[in-house]
């Protein structure tokens, strides 16, 4: 939930018509974000899920697109089908590794030219960071690094769903605009673990923002006087983002002590990593998701934790 001190802002914010770009606080918050990932620009939407459908329709203007995707990923199982129902893009899904990533070669093998007229030519590949059905496991810089140069031997471009990039930002201890430097383009959501109540951004070059918001417009998703959100996404910024570390510490405490208790834990990782006790919610059966963000304090994780202990030993 939005603090006071983010709703505060959203009153006295300066406001304009975004439909024109001509709202100043959207535009400094989609400078402010360019900045930070070291992109041209940025293009401030309602949710995620139309800001990833706006950067895949930017990515694949071109008719007969496909995009390689995870399996698992909330572009594929979480958005409503959208890839193929409103973007017209073939989704062609393999599977994540326990952590999210993508094997390369895979990709590599994958990869479809446009010199047979049976298939769709790849344009793009996407993966999540961090992923939210693998347990909110951290794709490193190095696997993205290693993704973006096989991406440009292939002539692709790489997309990430970066809903909660600065948790990954923050777990690794590496700023964003590092992170995410051979992508060509990052979605971000401002209402996880930011806080925000809603909108997201997406960030990239300038043509790349350019047809993005031409899509954003076939979606229905300009709006007019939009600063009073937009400020409330400016202000997470430039105050919630180093608190992650909290969320983290939280997350891993509660981890810690359930697997200790003997809870099972479905895959090993660094508990740094904004960790949750289940594999993801859509699992069923005896394993849980639980997640730790800036309205759940430290007595409630702990309370809830030893709920679960004494539950557990009824």
């Amino acid at each position: 939930m939005p603090s006071q001190e983010m709703r505060q802002c959203s009153v006295t914010a300066p406001l304009g018509d975004d439909v024109f770009s001509e709202d100043p606080t959207v535009n400094e918050l989609q400078r402010q974000t360019a900045d930070m990932f070291r992109k041209e620009d940025a293009l401030w939407l309602p949710s995620g899920t139309m800001a990833n459908l706006c950067a895949i329709q930017a990515h694949c203007h071109e008719r007969a697109s496909e995009i390689i995707v995870g399996k698992e990923s909330h572009l594929t199982l979480w958005e409503g089908g959208n890839l193929s129902t409103i973007a017209a893009v073939h989704p062609r899904q393999i599977m994540e590794d326990p952590f999210g990533k993508l094997d390369l070669e895979e990709v590599r093998n994958v990869w479809r030219s446009d010199n047979d007229d049976h298939f769709a030519k790849t344009s793009l590949v996407c993966i999540e960071n961090s992923h939210n059905m693998m347990g909110g496991s951290v794709l490193d810089k190095k696997y993205i690094d290693e993704l973006g140069k096989l991406a440009s031997e292939l002539s692709i471009k790489v997309h990430i769903d970066g809903a909660r990039i600065f948790n990954a930002s923050v777990s690794l201890n590496i700023p964003v605009g590092e992170l995410c430097q051979s992508a060509d383009s990052v979605s971000i959501c401002f209402a996880k673990g930011l806080g925000a109540p809603m909108g997201s951004i997406i960030v990239g070059s300038k043509e790349f923002i350019r047809l993005a918001r031409r899509a954003r417009k076939r979606m229905g998703g300009g709006t007019r006087q939009v600063g009073v959100v937009a400020a409330m996404g400016k202000y997470a910024l430039d105050n919630n983002i180093e608190r992650l570390a909290l969320d983290h510490q939280r997350a891993k405490y509660m981890a810690k002590t359930l697997y200790e208790a003997g809870f099972y834990q479905p895959q090993e990782g660094d508990d740094d990593y904004g960790v949750l006790v289940g594999y993801g919610y859509s699992k069923g059966g005896r394993l849980f998701r639980a997640c730790t963000h800036l309205d759940v304090t430290e007595d409630e994780v702990r309370h809830v934790t030893e709920t679960l202990l004494s539950v557990a030993r009824s």
